[in-house]
């Protein structure tokens, strides 16, 4: 089992949780596989613990991929890192598929040189916003990284500290008004991949915003993107040629 390799231009590809369609997704193994490959960068997930630490989760618990139900902010770091979360396959025998914290992913993308990608899962205090740019600085690679949310607020926040961080709004579809707000924010578009066209893509640079999109994982969509000048893939299978 392999990576699908497409025709991707000059579209920069992103792993999605890691390579997830190969490794657990936000897992440390995840992440090295994306580290091994020509991706660009590799996204994540980011929750803060019960003791107010930064552990990668997409959703609200591990349910989906460990059977443990408890919200992930009812449980301390300790606790996570107990957990052992399944394999692709649905198999529990591997000790190095655990909660992963934001310490150990940005420390994976720094060593293997890729840009970080991190949404944020949850409206983040200026505390906690403080406290995971830190995290991210100790690594020296805040310049590596591109925030994105689903929560307007949350990249606003944001720009509080670092007016100039790239950062990337979330949504399914974009209405003229958002696409106004974005263009006088100077914050660029994630948009769910059923909803690119060529028109769109072309009205982004017209307004010097960059386009990415979620999640791509048939080779003839990601190619058909790519001939039409998409910024990013988000995808969770696809890689880029060489």
């Amino acid at each position: 089992m392999n990576t699908v390799k497409i025709k991707n231009k000059s579209t920069l590809m992103i792993a999605h949780r890691g390579v997830s369609g190969l490794e657990t997704e936000n897992t440390v193994p995840a992440f090295v596989a994306c580290g091994n490959r020509s991706y660009y960068g590799a996204e994540c997930d980011i929750r803060k613990t019960k003791d107010g630490k930064f552990i990668l989760c997409h959703d609200r618990s591990y349910a989906r991929i460990s059977g443990i139900s408890t919200a992930v902010n009812d449980m301390t770091l300790d606790e996570l890192h107990a957990v052992t979360l399944f394999d692709v396959d649905g198999s529990n025998h591997r000790a190095d598929i655990r909660p992963t914290t934001l310490e150990e992913y940005v420390s994976v993308c720094k060593k293997y040189e890729k840009k970080c990608i991190i949404e944020l899962k949850e409206l983040f205090s200026d505390e906690d916003i403080l406290a995971y740019i830190d995290v991210i600085k100790k690594y020296d690679h805040l310049e590596s990284c591109i925030f994105i949310a689903f929560s307007y607020d949350n990249l606003k926040n944001l720009r509080k500290f670092l007016p100039s961080q790239p950062v990337q709004f979330l949504c399914s579809e974009i209405s003229d008004e958002m696409f106004d707000r974005l263009v006088r924010d100077g914050i660029d578009l994630d948009i769910e991949y059923t909803s690119v066209t060529k028109e769109l893509i072309d009205r982004c640079h017209a307004h010097g915003i960059k386009l990415n999109c979620w999640t791509v994982d048939e080779k003839e969509v990601g190619e058909r993107f790519a001939e039409w000048g998409i910024d990013y893939i988000t995808t969770d299978i696809l890689e880029g040629e060489k």
